[in-house]
């Protein structure tokens, strides 16, 4: 057999992380970056259906269209900035994602139609798919291997502090500037992301050879990216219509329910934050959609303030624990060299519950009311509970990679 030479770093490579330390500057930068460009996007979340039914004079199904617009040009795009950032690095794409986010707010200011409102969430799709693949993609270098569930639930409160600031903050604006302050604030913590992203630095540690052939999916993570399909779009669609909701039941501040909700997510995240790395990632994720079916299932059943803001609660718990196990068993599946390819997968699983979903229930809502649109949201979450259920059972019960090889050469 000839030896195997192993390849010299240089002095120009990052150095890996220590062996169990997960808090370190880079994290907590990526982390910080995260919640400037969520925080933007909780702005957006809060403005965007009621400036679209206000405003504009649209109605709900154009409220889900121009949320969900972004859908597009980010689902076409992840797998192309996951194999970008297996190839070339993620801080190139976490910069130009966090710039493009910002261009697409900036220019909200100078549009009064839907069709270009369309066209520039398309835009802010094309910044959603860089920066969020090449960001899970440096949180899978930086964390430790056997606490990567736990990074991502701290990690993630990025994410939510923003979903659960941001439209508070997006209310504020529009009170005191209107919708053109609203857009311009927004803008202003995109860019904010990019600058925090310059701190990350480049978190990749291999140097991968740029003429080998890459996919552009991660096959074995397909299965698993389904049923996340299912507990985004619950999310979704709860998301796109939060704030009219909350106007139907007679809730006086309509961010408030997005607050709860991001609230919840976070102090669980906090609280419960090793849970991921102690359960089984698939039972885990399918115990969480069945937590927020039955949290839309409250809000339907229960059409009052409080029956809102005890279901946004529930449903809250449930994503609390959804997203770090679909992301803890996609990883798991992926070798380092693979994890910008495996994230464009799972992230764009969520381009297909954030973003198509809410279209598809504003097309419920229109003609049946978001109440209807909630209870179909609650029959997928639970169908996707079925679903990685059956994929966690599978996996119980396929035999070891030696068995199967020995069952092969017999």
């Amino acid at each position: 057999m000839g030896r195997v030479r192993s390849t010299p770093r240089t002095d120009s490579a990052p150095s890996p992380p220590t062996a169990e330390r997960l808090f370190t500057a880079q994290f907590v930068a990526l982390t910080a970056a995260e919640l400037a460009y969520f925080t933007a996007g909780g702005v957006a979340i809060f403005a965007l259906p009621l400036y679209v039914t206000g405003p504009l004079g649209g109605d709900e199904a154009g409220a889900g269209i121009a949320y969900g617009a972004f859908a597009v040009s980010a689902l076409l795009l992840r797998p192309i900035t996951g194999r970008l950032s297996d190839m070339y690095g993620r801080r190139p794409l976490l910069l130009a994602g966090a710039l493009l986010a910002g261009a697409s707010l900036a220019l909200m200011t100078m549009v009064g139609s839907l069709l270009p409102i369309v066209a520039l969430r398309l835009l802010a799709g094309v910044g959603e798919a860089a920066f969020f693949v090449a960001a899970f993609a440096a949180l899978a270098d930086l964390a430790p291997a056997a606490r990567l569930g736990e990074a991502l639930s701290y990690n993630s409160l990025g994410l939510y502090l923003g979903l659960a600031f941001g439209p508070p903050l997006g209310e504020l604006l529009v009170r005191v500037w209107d919708y053109r302050g609203a857009w311009i604030g927004a803008a202003v913590l995109a860019v904010l992301a990019a600058a925090l992203s310059l701190l990350v630095g480049e978190t990749r540690q291999d140097r991968p050879d740029l003429h080998v052939r890459r996919p552009l999916l991660h096959r074995p993570a397909v299965p698993i990216a389904a049923g996340f399909v299912t507990s985004l779009v619950a999310a979704g669609g709860f998301l796109a219509f939060a704030s009219l909701y909350a106007e139907h039941v007679g809730l006086s501040d309509l961010s408030t329910a997005l607050f709860v909700y991001g609230a919840v997510v976070v102090t669980c995240r906090i609280a419960f934050a090793r849970i991921p790395d102690r359960l089984p990632s698939l039972p885990l994720a399918a115990a969480s959609l069945g937590v927020m079916g039955l949290g839309l299932v409250l809000m339907v059943a229960w059409q009052t303030v409080a029956g809102l803001l005890i279901g946004v609660a529930v449903l809250g718990v449930g994503i609390a624990f959804s997203t770090p196990a679909f992301f803890s068993a996609v990883f798991a599946t992926a070798t380092p060299s693979q994890r910008g390819v495996a994230s464009g997968t799972a992230t764009a699983a969520m381009d297909l519950g954030l973003g198509l979903g809410p279209i598809a229930l504003g097309l419920v809502a229109r003609p049946y009311g978001i109440p209807w649109a909630f209870a179909v949201a609650a029959a997928i979450a639970f169908a996707g509970a079925a679903w990685t259920l059956l994929l966690a059972r599978r996996r119980r019960t396929a035999p070891a990679p030696a068995a199967a090889a020995d069952s092969r050469a017999r």
